[in-house]
């Protein structure tokens, strides 16, 4: 009798190698590349506040400035809480906003108030992202040519954001 082993395999038979040549290749090619665009990569980060409450008593509130840049879809609004609008700005002709007038009179502002350092950004409904980061900006600083260079300068750089209160011609 002839015996047989069971299953009937070879002994001897290949084993087969896994190619990671291919691979290799590409993560010689990307690792690079990814640690290089890292750097191009920055985040600034602006710590915002909420507009302060209207709790506090109303005669501390009459002595103090506070002032609010109120950003309508027609027109930029400069006031004060307590005394009223102190600057209106509308779209200029090309229907975008005038933020050269605004800088200017956020300028004159803080050269009445050099102490005051917070504003509060009242914006509408529907305002563009683009156009807050653009307020912002100017709120914050101020940018001068002096010897043919630009010169910045700190205006209110504590921003609160709110909602527009409603305007009396919406009404």
């Amino acid at each position: 009798m002839i015996r047989r082993r069971k299953g009937g395999r070879r002994q001897n038979e290949d084993t087969a190698e896994l190619n990671i040549t291919a691979f290799m290749n590409l993560m010689v090619i990307l690792v690079p590349f990814l640690l290089i665009t890292a750097v191009f990569s920055r985040l600034a980060i602006l710590e915002l506040n909420l507009p302060g409450s209207s709790s506090e008593p109303a005669a501390s509130q009459e002595q103090i400035f506070q002032l609010e840049v109120i950003v309508r879809k027609d027109k930029i609004e400069i006031g004060d809480r307590n005394q009223g609008l102190l600057g209106v700005y509308p779209l200029t002709e090309n229907g975008e906003y005038d933020y050269d007038a605004l800088s200017n009179k956020l300028s004159e502002l803080k050269n009445r108030y050099p102490d005051k350092t917070d504003v509060a950004i009242l914006l509408e409904s529907d305002i563009e992202y683009d156009t807050l980061v653009q307020v912002m900006d100017r709120v914050r600083v101020a940018e001068e040519i002096q010897d043919d260079s630009v010169v910045h300068s700190d205006l209110f750089p504590d921003i609160s954001i709110g909602d527009a209160p409603v305007s009396a011609e919406g009404a």
